[in-house]
């Protein structure tokens, strides 16, 4: 089965990288794994606002001094 696996060069801050082999050398995980698993979460995230957002398209838009105003009157600001 070939590998569906992509090289890629990636500088990182020498503090970074040096976090880098630490993790990994506390957890038995190679850095590519590592680095994957947190680039899969951030992606994931960034799909969840989009899906947010994408729910809220329509709903009204209000003005920034009525939320103001809003969150006054119950005593939140």
């Amino acid at each position: 089965m070939k590998s569906l696996q992509k090289r890629a060069t990636v500088y990182f801050d020498s503090q970074l990288h040096r976090a880098l082999r630490i993790k990994a050398a506390e957890t038995d995980q190679p850095i590519s794994k590592i680095i994957n698993d947190a680039v899969r979460l951030s992606l994931a995230e960034d799909a969840e606002d989009l899906a947010a957002f994408e729910e809220r398209a329509n709903e009204p838009n209000l003005p920034f001094e009525a939320v103001l105003k809003d969150l006054r009157k119950r005593g939140k600001l």
